[in-house]
């Protein structure tokens, strides 16, 4: 499991919303398309906005900690038919206990609880791409679009980096489709 962090949401040109996982001890970026609603709950917690009455997410967390539930871990456990799948790893007794949900909430509520975030090898291996100097800057900032996207792929075209390509290309198509949101 490769350990990431919450690097931004963005918008792709089909205005599907997405949020950017970039690895903690290396360089690869995971971009994921979710719903519009789980991007707004996860910008809210990365900007410690807290709405008037508890949201969906909120009341998951409350009811984790009425209950003496804590989350250790979450993680981002399969990529099959362009669908992420993940797991919550919750503790409770010493007992940890594994829950299957979709990566968007899974994110919306490790982010309000500072729990670590985690990607199999196989999915980072398959849907990441290393980003570019210029895209590492917008990475690192939360604001790198599907543009960025699209010049990476030029550039991993013109040094003949095939394999790269592919890699970005196919990205570019899971991002574009927003039909599978997570």
């Amino acid at each position: 499991m490769i350990k990431v962090n919450v690097n931004g949401i963005f918008i792709t040109q089909s205005q599907a919303s997405g949020i950017l996982l970039k690895e903690q001890n290396g360089n690869r970026a995971l971009p994921i398309v979710i719903g519009e609603y789980e991007a707004q709950s996860i910008a809210m917690a990365l900007e410690n906005i807290k709405p008037p009455r508890p949201i969906t997410h909120d009341l998951t967390v409350n009811m984790l900690r009425t209950l003496n539930i804590s989350l250790e871990s979450i993680l981002i456990t399969e990529l099959k038919d362009s669908t992420f799948y993940a797991l919550l790893r919750l503790v409770k007794d010493s007992e940890i206990i594994e829950v299957d949900s979709r990566p968007s909430d899974a994110i919306a509520i490790a982010v309000r609880l500072g729990s670590s975030i985690y990607v199999n090898d196989e999915v980072m291996e398959e849907a990441s791409y290393v980003p570019d100097e210029a895209q590492e800057e917008k990475i690192e900032s939360g604001i790198a679009d599907i543009e960025d996207l699209k010049k990476s792929l030029q550039k991993a075209v013109d040094a003949e980096d095939y394999e790269k390509a592919a890699r970005i290309r196919d990205q570019i198509k899971r991002l574009e489709s927003g039909s599978r949101l997570v």
